[in-house]
């Protein structure tokens, strides 16, 4: 009978310890506090139009501002912001974008879902540790342990993967889920509405990466240039009155009449 007892509590021990570690795993026991500033995002660095949508309104975000958890991020047509996170991870927003940020709290896993434009994610581990994050689009579902990527989604909600560093899974958001894709560094997949996820592309987009980061730097930097006006003729409605210009050349001579 003693021996019985014995047995069940040592059973009951160990499912206690088991629970103990998928608590931890997750992140966030089952009887901790909610912490929102926790989970925050704080604005690193900010050019253009860039906000956050709280209670359907719209809040201009500045250089030390955080973005909480279900807060939509809205950048314009020159809006850029970098966010980062608790544990280092950061993301990058680029214009015309739509991205909120860990729509399902308390699975913290899900870290973004990207409706429209572009954002560069940069997942750091934890010590040796994997450090799972999900990214989610209209058409795809993203698993990352730490790396570099970029995800793009257009109008049609096709989604584009690109791999910088490390390696992500990518599944269909909506098609029934066969094998999932894994991408490592320099792969790129496309992943389209209507269609099951075809092959991972070429591994030569390492180039692309790095072009498109020197597209970004410019752009970046333009955003944060103030429009100078030199001169007295001014340069908008066609410089009027600018006496700078030369007079074009007379025609010539009509031939003489033979």
């Amino acid at each position: 009978m003693q021996r019985g007892i014995s047995s069940r509590l040592a059973k009951l021990s160990l499912l206690a310890a088991a629970t103990a570690v998928v608590c931890a795993a997750q992140g966030t026991p089952f009887n901790a506090p909610f912490n929102a500033n926790q989970y925050a995002a704080k604005v690193v660095t900010q050019s253009g139009q860039v906000s956050v949508f709280k209670d359907t309104q719209p809040w201009a975000l500045s250089v030390g501002d955080s973005v909480h958890v279900r807060d939509l991020i809205v950048t314009g047509v020159d809006g850029h912001a970098l966010l980062q996170v608790s544990d280092g991870s950061t993301f990058e927003v680029f214009p015309n974008s739509r991205v909120v940020f860990r729509k399902n709290p308390p699975n913290w896993r899900d870290f973004l879902d990207v409706l429209v434009g572009r954002v560069r994610i940069r997942i750091e581990h934890l010590g040796n540790l994997p450090n799972p994050n999900r990214v989610v689009t209209p058409t795809a579902v993203i698993s990352v342990r730490g790396t570099i990527f970029d995800v793009s989604v257009d109008d049609d909600e096709e989604t584009l993967i690109e791999v910088e560093e490390g390696e992500v899974e990518v599944q269909h958001a909506l098609l029934p889920r066969g094998d999932a894709k894994i991408l490592s560094t320099g792969e790129t997949l496309r992943v389209y509405r209507n269609e099951p996820i075809a092959r991972v592309l070429d591994k030569g987009s390492i180039a692309r990466h790095v072009l498109r980061m020197m597209m970004d730097a410019v752009v970046t930097a333009a955003t944060r240039t103030p429009n100078t006006v030199t001169g007295t003729g001014g340069i908008s409605g066609g410089a009027v009155g600018d006496s700078t210009k030369v007079p074009p050349p007379p025609p010539p001579p009509p031939p003489p009449i033979k």
